[in-house]
């Protein structure tokens, strides 16, 4: 039992690189791997996580419906209150898609509640390199839900708190920080973030990231005659490849 939940973990973090490189058919492919290994090994841990995983990948495909139904067949699992809560931010980033303020919120206020306890008796699923996961999941479906202003003052905070050498966070968060100040209205400022974030932009290879990038360069795009949008834009460009 211990070696197919052992497995099975080894098969989900096999998905989420699959899901880094770009490769959505083997991200998927291997987290069913990891579903039916933790099944065989009784570790129902991985396998409500594993639904956790595909909504992430849902999410990024823009299908907010797939999100929150993925989301909620785990949140409704027998599993601990780690994976719950982690459910419930991928519940409430898919509602947030959707428009709907008022199930966002209310799924991110569970997953607050949820993720408030952690016994740490068992290894931990998931990021555990956000000092408040929660507040920055906030941020982001805050500019899902047509507020950037709002999100901009959340990410400014909680991105402020990410540490130094976390680069693949300093570039995820960090990019979602400047779409948000790009769609306030606040192009400078955006452009001067992200020339702050081309090292660890030109160092982490991430699909994830680079999709938010594509979309963040999409939106400046719409300024360059900005000359800070100009200076900028073939670094974004190299960034990309």
């Amino acid at each position: 039992m211990k070696l197919l939940s052992l497995c099975a973990r080894f098969a989900e973090y096999a998905g989420w690189m699959a899901q880094e490189l770009g490769d959505d058919r083997a991200a998927l492919w291997w987290t069913g791997q990891a579903v039916d290994l933790a099944a065989a090994g009784q570790d129902h841990e991985v396998e409500s996580y594993a639904l956790v995983r595909r909504a992430l990948v849902a999410f990024y495909r823009g299908d907010a419906a797939q999100t929150i139904t993925l989301a909620h067949r785990a949140l409704t699992s027998d599993t601990t209150r780690r994976i719950r809560g982690l459910a419930g931010l991928r519940e409430a980033q898919g509602h947030a898609l959707a428009g709907d303020h008022y199930a966002c919120s209310r799924a991110l206020d569970r997953a607050r509640d949820l993720l408030a306890i952690d016994d740490g008796s068992k290894p931990m699923l998931g990021s555990a390199n956000l000092p408040d996961s929660v507040a920055m999941v906030t941020g982001w479906c805050l500019y899902d839900l047509g507020r950037p202003r709002e999100a901009a003052e959340v990410l400014d905070v909680q991105c402020g708190r990410l540490r130094a050498h976390a680069w693949r966070n300093q570039a995820r968060y960090g990019i979602r920080r400047a779409r948000a100040h790009a769609a306030n209205g606040e192009i400078e400022h955006a452009c001067a973030l992200t020339q702050g974030l081309l090292d660890p932009l030109n160092s982490v290879q991430s699909a994830t990231v680079r999709t938010d990038l594509r979309r963040l360069i999409r939106t400046l795009c719409r300024f360059r005659t900005n000359s800070s949008v100009r200076a900028l834009y073939p670094s974004l460009i190299a960034s990309i490849y």
